[in-house]
């Protein structure tokens, strides 16, 4: 059949060569810079404004209505594609607008968006030299930096980039059981004891998580109690080792966290890790949140201790605001990723090749195909410096005070916390006609109210986006979060006049 002839597919005449996944100039030329123009005009820069929306409400049936999303036999034209992509940008959430500060991630970083595309177009997958000649450098010279940032001697230990920090905080479990029980590599958890590790009541909830999906089962990750300011409590952490112990379990690690979720709280590392020297425990932290604080001078004190941990978690996608997702592990043990996790399989990490293998890291990873995350991260880095993201992380903090001062002189707005130590704020909203009611029985059910009401307004408006949630004790708050170094003093005013608009004349 000649190569230009149709096939009839599904009712529709096609190009039989159009299937090919090799790029043409004469047939993707035109479509290729269409979809960038339509990315670059109505992603990039139309969605960054502050005049549109953070998002373009739609019930599920109705996006299911305007977007064909089941797949098809049959494929459509390159304009009908252009059509797609704009309604899928159409409803996303637009996470790069300034007033979308519902999680610990937001913006589109300019340098670090070329950096993806590039990663996209090169289309790597890092886990040899062969394959990998630049990428496989590139991580280990980025590592070995955030490892000194640490401030572990020269850098020196290992590293690797994960798909998330909820696998990095797996890592490190994986790592601390294999340092103290090798043997569970090949003989499995029947091999070991009871093992029990320790973390914060507030923290991630991917170490209980990882806890049960690497066999230990979640019932031996022991909460610890957090204070009023949600740190960890010492005293908590060494009474539930003791106890651990006298019940025959044999604790191993302790999972600090440097920046929790809700709270923002930095665990005290210098106590924390004095206790796991005493009873020879592997100490990790979870600095995916607050590690980008590790980039300022004024701020790293958040850290104090770190340098003291055997292994960290930082997700540059956070604080740092990397494109997602860009996610590291850190370990002080220079080996222990590799006699963890290695496999040596032949067929791709053969010891006879013609160059130095020892740059073939993949085979530390339990991940085999896996993008190259960093180059994202490298050449944001390259573009800002690091005095560029230690401004960044200043001007985070700088306004976040601001929020927080803001408020705290404004009727309506209730602190939970009045010191916060990072970038979230926390508060509730109390509207008119909750004011004056505090001492009535049924007050902290009403106020429990408001939030999903203030969150629903907000959202079908598309004026601004964040989150709420209860913690312990505590009726639903709204948290608000800044990682956008773009904001302004005018950006938190408007945030507060915004919470005042949509929830002054709420009923409850």
């Amino acid at each position: 059949m000649p190569a230009d002839s149709n096939l009839i597919i599904a009712g529709e005449a096609v190009k039989e060569s159009l299937f090919q996944s090799l790029p043409e100039r004469s047939k993707h030329e035109e479509f290729i810079r269409r979809a960038v123009d339509l990315l670059v005009e109505r992603v990039v820069f139309g969605r960054s404004q502050r005049s549109a929306k953070v998002v373009e409400w739609a019930a599920p049936e109705e996006i299911k209505t305007v977007i064909d999303l089941k797949p098809r036999k049959g494929p459509i034209s390159h304009d009908e594609l252009l059509a797609v992509m704009a309604d899928v940008a159409r409803y996303s959430v637009n996470t790069g607008h300034p007033y979308f500060v519902n999680q610990l991630f937001s913006t589109v970083d300019p340098y670090g968006l070329i950096g993806q595309w590039l990663t996209d177009a090169l289309n790597p997958s890092v886990y040899t030299y062969e394959v990998a000649p630049v990428f496989t450098l590139m991580e280990e010279e980025v590592l070995r930096e955030m490892r000194n940032i640490v401030g572990w001697p020269e850098g020196d230990g290992d590293g690797i980039f994960c798909p998330g920090g909820s696998i990095a905080n797996g890592y490190a479990i994986s790592c601390a059981r294999h340092h103290f029980y090798p043997e569970v590599k090949s003989k499995g958890v029947y091999a070991v004891p009871k093992l029990v590790l320790f973390t914060s009541e507030l923290a991630h909830y991917s170490t209980k998580k990882m806890t049960a999906f690497m066999g230990i089962g979640s019932d031996n990750c022991i909460l610890v109690k957090a204070d009023k300011f949600g740190k960890m409590d010492v005293e908590d952490l060494e009474a539930k080792i003791v106890e651990a112990k006298d019940t025959g379990a044999t604790p191993f690690m302790v999972t600090a966290t440097s920046g929790t979720t809700v709270f923002g709280a930095f665990d005290p590392l210098v106590p924390i890790s004095m206790l796991c020297k005493k009873y020879n425990l592997w100490l990790h932290v979870d600095a995916a949140w607050g590690g980008g604080a590790l980039m300022s001078k004024k701020h790293r004190h958040l850290l104090n201790g770190i340098d003291l941990a055997d292994s960290v978690t930082w997700n540059p996608h956070k604080l740092l605001a990397a494109p997602q997702q860009c996610s590291t592990f850190l370990v002080k043990h220079k080996n222990v990723l590799k006699d963890g996790h290695s496999c040596n399989a032949k067929y791709l990490f053969q010891k006879d090749k013609f160059y130095d293998t020892s740059y073939d890291t993949g085979d530390k990873h339990i991940q085999c195909g896996r993008r190259a995350d960093v180059l994202k991260f490298w050449f944001m880095w390259k573009a800002k410096g690091s005095v560029g993201f230690e401004q960044h992380i200043d001007k985070l903090f700088e306004n976040a005070k601001y929020f927080l001062e803001h408020i705290r002189q404004r009727s309506g707005f209730e602190l939970v916390l009045e010191k916060p130590e990072c970038t979230n704020i926390m508060f509730w909203y109390v509207p008119n006609c909750l004011r004056g009611c505090e001492n009535d029985p049924n007050y902290r059910e009403r106020l429990h109210k408001v939030a999903p009401k203030i969150k629903e307004k907000m959202i079908k408006e598309g004026s601004m986006m964040v989150t709420y949630q209860p913690q312990g004790n505590l009726v639903n708050f709204f948290r608000i979060v800044f990682q956008n170094s773009a904001l302004d003093q005018k950006d938190m005013i408007y945030f507060a006049n915004e919470f005042e608009r949509l929830g002054s004349d709420i009923v409850v």
